[in-house]
């Protein structure tokens, strides 16, 4: 069923991946879960729910992925990190959470996984160094709390891919002058009935 369910769900989104890939992604749904039990990693308890609600809504902005380094901020249970890696084993995927437990999840599941080109660090992303030209929040922060604790990590021509429910316009409207919009995209999430958008930020010098 959730192998269906993942399947179908892809191809919606239009995105084709090896069965291999497939299986890691449900092998990291089970993972969160099974972990979520002492960890408070999602407030989701649903096996078919944890497909749409988070595997599903984090590919559905795969396609407006790039090929360069991701920092993911604010990892948490690895979203949108972890799925991003499954599904583009050529990007390197850095996730930073402050918090130790989540941080050790994050982890295991890179372990477990053999997911090589995934690195995890335990730190406050404001003490980190190094510069990264994609760099993602779910949930995070509001966007210009998001820009300015990662603003010194953004490479030169870099994006912000901020992953929100509904359009933003309130923060977008106190984002500082030093960064813009690129983009405001409309995400539709197979079996997802609430709105997302992607809102995809470059620095103004």
């Amino acid at each position: 069923m959730s192998t269906m369910t993942l399947a179908a769900g892809l191809t919606a989104l239009g995105i084709a991946l090896p069965e291999a890939a497939q299986l890691k992604l449900l092998a990291f749904r089970d993972l969160l879960l099974k972990w979520n039990r002492t960890y408070n990693l999602t407030a989701l308890r649903d096996p078919q729910q944890a497909i749409s609600h988070h595997l599903l809504d984090v590919l559905a902005i795969l396609p407006h992925v790039g090929a360069s380094p991701l920092l993911d901020v604010g990892s948490g249970g690895g979203l949108p990190g972890i799925p991003l890696a499954i599904a583009r084993p050529d990007l390197a995927v850095t996730l930073v959470d402050t918090v130790q437990k989540k941080a050790t999840f994050l982890q295991q599941v890179a372990i477990e996984l053999e997911l090589k080109n995934v690195a995890v660090h335990h730190a406050r992303v404001e003490e980190m160094r190094g510069q990264y030209a994609q760099i993602s929040s779910r949930a995070f922060a509001e966007l210009a709390l998001f820009v300015s604790l990662t603003r010194h990590q953004l490479a030169p021509g870099g994006r912000w891919l901020a992953m929100k429910g509904v359009r933003p316009d309130a923060e977008i409207a106190v984002l500082p002058a030093n960064c813009k919009v690129e983009a405001m995209i409309r995400l539709a999430v197979p079996g997802l009935d609430a709105e997302r958008h992607l809102i995809i930020l470059k620095a103004v010098s």
